[in-house]
């Protein structure tokens, strides 16, 4: 019988190729580029214990098919944001405080970068930790961490790759979506 302490998986297959889903009887925890195992060896550094979605609590399967049913209307261009619940437990205290900074600081459709969330964060020379943090965002794309770009303004380092950065600047920017993902 499933526990506080699990979290049920799920494969989410999207345009940016597939996410990981993990939720717990309370949030989502976990929209990651990761593969199964990278999912619940993270899941387990987290203090949870994975569970297939096949043995997932009722409420578990209800935010697993809710963040889903967000991520395509997010990703078909029907919506802006994510209403999903979520929780950032496994997030380290830096990447947890920089990553829930950056709907408020960046909002959909707008872009900043890497030294000017380290400023706003107030540690103006963290610029690198800053990149380190988003990096390690277990909720990708549901908390926006695609909107921070070098400072040249271009896209650089996404845990999904350049191209699926791209996409989500061009979908957030009403620009012609990139065919090739």
């Amino acid at each position: 019988m499933p526990t506080p302490s699990t979290a049920a998986h799920v494969t989410h297959r999207t345009p940016l190729g597939s996410l990981t889903l993990a939720a717990t009887d309370d949030a989502l925890v976990l929209c990651a580029f990761d593969d199964r195992e990278q999912a619940r060896a993270r899941l387990g550094r987290g203090g949870l214990t994975a569970l297939d979605v096949d043995v997932a609590t009722s409420d578990q399967r209800r935010i697993l098919e809710e963040a889903s049913r967000q991520l395509d209307a997010y990703l078909g261009g029907h919506s802006r944001a994510f209403t999903v619940r979520t929780d950032l437990r496994l997030a380290t205290p830096f990447s947890r405080t920089t990553v829930e900074r950056l709907d408020g600081l960046l909002p959909y459709g707008a872009t900043g970068t890497y030294a000017e969330l380290a400023a706003a964060l107030g540690r103006p020379r963290a610029a690198r930790a800053v990149g380190t943090a988003l990096g390690a965002n277990p909720l990708c794309v549901v908390l926006p961490c695609h909107r921070v770009v070098g400072s040249g303004g271009r896209p650089t380092g996404y845990a999904g790759g350049l191209a699926a950065k791209r996409f989500l600047l061009d979908l957030e920017s009403g620009r012609t979506l990139s065919a090739s993902l």
